[in-house]
């Protein structure tokens, strides 16, 4: 099975991402039906909204050096990015060519995205899902990791691989979604009714996983809990109790109902001291890995191989289409 995922340089990863997502993809790595395993930070996903350019080559290689850090493997995954790999960007325009606005109109993220907007909405922000579609075809991929916020854009990639292949003849793989193993739900540590976010206009509702670990311990300690003292796994009337909960079973590895009868006697300020521990304990050696990686010919050493990798096999697939449809000259 070949999988393939994208992710947007957009900031700091959360605790919530980490224990979500990256653990599981961490296993992935290793789970033996998994025979290719493509990674890309997607940049030109990123550019479909104003950004300091700056800002965004920084967030490009913290988030590889991040992703390096968290244990994925560069010899079991290929990582690179989008930008670096010209196929993308012309399958993008050739899936656009073979899609209808009203498909594009439907996507619910673009209405949510055009509600957002303050200014004008760019073409990209309507059009990014025919280059997200390109993303995965050119690689063959038998399936996507997906979660319920991108299903609708992997039916459109079903729909335009299906569509080209009927006009053209067989081309594409279509890709199957792929529902990785549930990660944990975390939530806000200000608001434990909504999920953890680096987006939160409020600092002290997350934990980005390069936070300084002072900063770390404090915001456990202030995280939002309740009244009664109790420490008892309660998602509905104790929120802020039960995400303690479940942060430290993943850091820690303890069934959650063990935590339960480990803190039955004790208060919520031992037990935050403890959950704080227990965090910065995951934490710290992903950031040492990190100071080591961000700044490294390793890291350049990476990307460049994941670039070369995804450049070969990307050019067979664009050189492919291009002949199918007509373009340029016909190559042998």
């Amino acid at each position: 099975m070949k999988l393939i995922s994208g992710i947007q340089p957009s900031g700091n990863i959360t605790l919530g991402n980490y224990l979500g997502a990256i653990k599981n993809f961490v296993k992935l790595q290793d789970n033996p039906d998994v025979t290719d395993f493509l990674i890309f930070v997607a940049d030109l996903h990123a550019i479909t909204v104003p950004q300091d350019k700056q800002a965004l080559r920084k967030n490009i290689r913290s988030l590889v050096a991040t992703y390096l850090a968290c244990g994925l493997n560069p010899e079991k995954v290929k990582i690179f990015i989008q930008s670096e790999v010209p196929a993308h960007p012309q399958l993008g325009w050739i899936l656009q060519c073979n899609g209808y606005i009203g498909e594009l109109e439907r996507m619910t993220q673009y209405k949510d995205k055009k509600e957002r907007q303050t200014q004008g909405v760019s073409v990209g922000l309507l059009t990014y899902p025919s280059l997200m579609a390109a993303d995965i075809l050119l690689y063959d991929a038998d399936a996507v990791p997906v979660g319920q916020d991108q299903k609708q854009h992997l039916e459109l990639t079903r729909t335009l691989a299906e569509r080209f292949n009927n006009k053209y003849g067989d081309t594409f793989v279509v890709p199957e979604p792929f529902i990785p193993e549930a990660g944990a739900k975390i939530m806000s540590l200000a608001e434990p009714t909504k999920k953890m976010s680096k987006s939160d206009p409020n600092p002290k509702g997350y934990i980005a996983l390069l936070d300084d670990i002072n900063v770390i311990k404090k915001k456990i300690k202030s995280a939002i809990t309740d009244s009664d003292g109790k420490i008892a796994y309660d998602p509905v009337n104790k929120p802020g109790v039960a995400n303690l909960l479940t942060i430290m079973s993943c850091c820690s590895g303890s069934s959650i109902s063990d935590l339960v009868e480990k803190y039955k006697d004790s208060n919520y300020a031992n037990f935050k001291e403890d959950v704080a521990n227990a965090v910065v304990a995951e934490i710290e050696p992903i950031q040492a890995k990190y100071n080591e990686i961000i700044n490294s010919d390793y890291l350049d050493k990476v990307l460049d191989e994941g670039r070369d990798y995804a450049i070969y096999f990307s050019n067979r697939k664009i050189q492919k289409v291009y002949n199918k449809v007509g373009l340029g000259r016909k190559t042998k």
